[in-house]
């Protein structure tokens, strides 16, 4: 809405001063008390003193009822004041009184429809304004492609999608105005962009960081984040999933100020990161020449996994950013960003991309654009990851949630049942733009997700220990996401729901650990995350840790495809720490015979043993095999539960030099 308000205030400005510098005789009307009083109207307009100046444009039509000039500009004034019914009326007027006086009134005429979500009279203006002659070319491709967003924006109106926004409350909203959320990954932590007023420089403001927590179900007072906060301004906040890691953009003034002393740019808005340490944010640091450069980079959102920013890139051209599109840059084995790629034709289009958000399923992409058809504006969309890693078409998220006017900034939160957004034209706002919520349709949701949080510790003295560790889809061998607990030991990951994932974990001078866990065909509740509690055993001789994603059929001792991952990642840490020696020992139930349980232990021992030394080049010399048997339970072999337990893979540490 607000660039189609620039449109009209650019267009009422052109009709006054057009007809105050015409010569007689060049306009429709010729009675002078007419042309004085439309005169009057533009300069109270001028002067912000728009009930005078609507008046005098009154009375310039009652003073003479045909003059084309005045009808139109008076109905370019109703569309500045939201007055789209109006409008169309007095432009209509205009064009009854001469349809070929002034062509363009067809053009906007159906810009006021569109206002109106009148899309099928929208597109029967447009279609008659192309059929005049010596129109302007501009107006004309405009026409064409808003004839086929009406038609289908008419569809969409007629099947409308289930909205109810809500205002999210005092805790967030204030008098001023309040936009671009963002969401950590549990969903217990709320950060948007507040703009505050300029005291040294009325009517301008400073663009600050405000964050709040959920207690209760209730997001509290909002507090400012003066460790980033500066004295430029700062937009467009994402969070890691785990909430400790912050990206956003910052701008530059007309000086290449961007507010503080040690905040350097490259071009006009700049993506930014800051780290949490120890309950603090660290000081901005620039991302880099991957991804900021010249141009304007800006409205970042951080892929759950930690491996993919995702944000918008413009290229500086006369009036602004031109060609704004969404890019993504992956993080590589060196930790830096990699240079950015433009993400496909069915998220790019030929219009505008921006207010990109990747939701923590890593699976849907929601952006803004005015390129793909929509309704007249601004409309938000959906893509999906397809199979092949590409990004699926683009979905228009539908009426009522699109509108004839400029839509962007949407949040999906964790759950995916919950949308935010900012709007400044409802009824329970608090101040100027205020943040809402609405529950996602079913069929616009992104994926289900649920999250895991846990602890690593010394196993020996429960000593937290700060680890890197890695998640992986158990049937795919694909990294899910590759992280680190903090000084407490402490982590978060979001997982997508119906998976089965295995977790590795290393840390220098600790064996390697692994564990598994399924949650496939389980209802998965977000609100209850897995708790994982992860010991970790000091590499010493007799250490031994349990292979707990190495998988053999029923009395088979063919290893499963869905080992691989995990025998890769031990090789890996024997490669690591290349001194140390090692068995592998199997191990079985008491069920059968136990002969033949002795020589399936062994032979599955051998089996891992020998994947180590071929696929994983280890020394044959630094490991030996052995099978067990039943002869060392882990619990008493008495229930289905205990023998399954029993039923194990071991590496025991034989050897550090």
């Amino acid at each position: 809405m607000k660039k189609l308000l620039a449109i009209f205030f650019s267009l009422f400005v052109t009709h006054l001063a057009n007809a105050q510098n015409m010569p007689p005789g060049s306009y429709s009307s010729t009675n002078k008390k007419a042309i004085s009083l439309f005169e009057e109207s533009k300069s109270l307009f001028r002067n912000r003193q728009d009930a005078a100046a609507e008046k005098k444009i009154l009375a310039s039509i009652k003073e003479d009822p045909n003059f084309i000039e005045a009808y139109s500009a008076y109905a370019d004034f109703l569309m500045i004041k939201k007055r789209p019914k109006e409008a169309v009326e007095n432009y209509k007027k205009a064009i009854e009184i001469n349809p070929k006086f002034m062509t363009d009134n067809n053009f906007y005429l159906a810009k006021a429809y569109q206002s109106m979500s009148d899309f099928d009279n929208a597109k029967l203006s447009y279609e008659a304004f192309i059929k005049f002659e010596r129109i302007n070319p501009n107006l004309k491709d405009e026409s064409l492609k808003q004839i086929k967003n009406c038609e289908f924006a008419s569809k969409l109106v007629k099947n409308p999608k289930p909205f109810k926004p809500v205002n999210v409350g005092e805790g967030i909203n204030t008098a001023n105005d309040e936009y671009f959320p963002a969401i950590s990954g549990d969903g217990n932590t709320f950060m948007f962009t507040r703009a505050l007023p300029r005291q040294e420089l009325p009517g301008a403001f400073n663009e600050d960081f405000f964050i709040s927590s959920k207690v209760k179900g209730a997001w509290q007072t909002a507090l400012p984040m003066l460790n980033i906060n500066s004295t430029g301004n700062e937009g467009a906040p994402t969070l890691s999933a785990d909430g400790n890691i912050m990206l956003f953009a910052s701008c530059a003034d007309e000086y290449g100020d961007y507010g503080s002393a040690d905040r350097k740019g490259m071009g006009s808005c700049d993506i930014f990161y800051s780290q949490k340490m120890n309950g603090k944010w660290t000081k901005p640091r620039n991302a880099g020449t991957a991804i900021n450069t010249a141009n304007w980079e800006t409205q970042p959102s951080f892929s759950s996994d930690g491996k993919t920013l995702y944000f918008i890139q413009g290229f500086k051209g006369r009036g602004g950013s031109k060609n704004i599109d969404i890019y993504s840059s992956t993080i590589g084995d060196d930790g830096r960003f990699q240079t950015p790629v433009k993400l496909n034709a069915n998220v790019n289009s030929s219009g505008n991309e921006e207010s990109v958000f990747i939701h923590p399923d890593n699976m849907t992409l929601y952006f803004a654009s005015d390129g793909h058809p929509g309704l007249g504006g601004t409309d938000l969309f959906m893509s999906k990851r397809q199979p092949n890693g590409d990004w699926g078409p683009a979905v228009n998220l539908g009426y009522p949630i699109n509108t004839a006017g400029d839509e962007n900034s949407l949040l999906v939160d964790p759950s995916g049942s919950i949308a935010y957004f900012a709007s400044d034209g409802r009824e329970d706002k608090i101040g100027g733009l205020d943040i809402y919520q609405f529950e996602m349709p079913a069929d616009i949701r992104p994926e289900k997700i649920t999250y895991a949080k846990g602890k690593i510790f010394n196993a020996k003295t429960k000593a937290p220990l700060e680890a890197n560790f890695e998640v992986f889809d158990l049937e795919s061998g694909a990294n899910v996401t590759k992280s680190y607990s903090d000084a407490n030991g402490e982590f978060f990951v979001t997982l997508t729901a119906n998976k089965n994932y295995l977790v590795n974990v290393n840390k220098s001078g600790y064996l390697f650990y692994s564990e598994n866990f399924s949650l496939k065909n389980k209802e998965t509740d977000f609100n209850k995350p897995f708790i994982l509690e992860i010991p970790l055993e000091p590499i010493d001789t007799g250490s031994v840790v349990e292979l707990k994603n190495v998988f053999f059929d029923v009395d088979k001792w063919d290893l499963k495809p869905e080992s691989k991952a995990e025998l890769i990642k031990l090789a890996q840490f024997l490669t690591a720490n290349p001194t140390m020696r090692g068995e592998l020992g199997g191990h079985t139930d008491s069920d059968g015979n136990k002969k033949a349980n002795l020589t399936l232990s062994n032979n599955r021992a051998k089996a891992v043993h020998d994947f180590l030394i071929t696929t994983g080049k280890i020394d044959d010399e630094r490991l030996s095999f052995k099978g067990y048997g039943d002869t060392k339970p882990k619990v008493p072999n008495t229930t289905p539960e205990n023998k399954a337990k029993n039923r194990r893979t071991e590496f025991k540490v034989t050897g550090v030099k």
